[in-house]
Formats: structure tokens, C-alpha cells, sequence
């Protein structure tokens, strides 16, 4: 009876669980790669450029067209666009003030005010007393 061999009826069920066993052990194992860089490992040979070559010695114009783009690409959000682009941009488009900043104006302005006495007290503490809990 050693002989015999058991027979292996593989239906719909039994696949579909092979398949989603294969599918988590893949998932398991895939790590995505969102940074590159250059392998440190990996010597990298660099090319000197000929002296005496006339190709890489010539001097080409300037392309007006390219500098524009290249310096307005180079500008904030704000002097590129009328409009926000996207939503992480709308927190701070508007920075302006709501209220203007008068600085004679006691009413949002709060500043210290050093009198005879506190100016004494600022003195002792910065002496070294410590009697702030007294």
C-alpha cells in the first residue's frame, strides 16, 4: 500500500487560496523605493573634457527665452500665479494683516511697562535673589 498515491483534486476554492496566500507573501515582501541615490560602492569614472578641443571650447549665445524661464521658474508661488494651485497653498496666500499694525493704538497693543518698583525687582532678581514665592 506504500505504493499508492494520493490523488490531488484541486478545485476553485483550494486555488483561489493559493493565489491570495502568493499574493500576501508578495505583498509582504515588495518595498517601494521612493529616494535614489548614487551607490557609494559603485566607482564612477569621470571623463576630462580635451583642451585643445573646438567643440567644447565654443561659445554659444545666451537663449533669452531659456533665462526667462529659468528665472520665473525660480520665483515664489505668489508672483507666479493669480490663484492658489493647490489647497496646501491657500493656508498663507493672504498674509497681509487684517487690522494695520498702529503701534499708539492701546487697545491691541500691550507693552511692558517698568516702573519705580519694577524695575527694582527686576534688579534683585537678576542678583540672585530668589524670594519670587514670597
Amino acid at each position: 500500500m506504500a505504493g499508492r498515491q494520493k490523488e490531488v483534486i484541486i478545485d476553485e476554492v483550494h486555488q483561489n487560496q493559493i493565489l491570495r496566500e502568493l499574493y500576501l507573501k508578495e505583498l509582504r515582501t515588495q518595498k517601494l523605493y521612493t529616494e535614489y541615490r548614487v551607490n557609494p560602492l559603485l566607482k564612477v569614472h569621470t571623463i576630462t573634457r580635451k583642451p585643445m578641443s573646438w567643440h567644447d571650447n565654443l561659445e554659444e549665445p545666451e537663449d533669452a527665452r531659456f533665462l526667462n524661464l529659468l528665472h520665473h521658474a525660480a520665483l515664489g508661488p505668489r508672483k507666479k500665479y493669480p490663484e492658489t494651485q493647490t489647497e496646501s497653498q491657500e493656508i498663507g496666500w493672504d498674509s497681509e494683516p487684517l487690522v494695520s499694525p498702529e503701534r499708539g493704538d492701546r487697545r491691541l497693543n500691550h507693552f511692558r511697562v517698568y516702573n519705580d518698583i519694577t524695575l527694582y525687582k527686576a534688579k534683585m532678581w537678576s542678583l540672585g535673589e530668589d524670594d519670587r514665592h514670597k
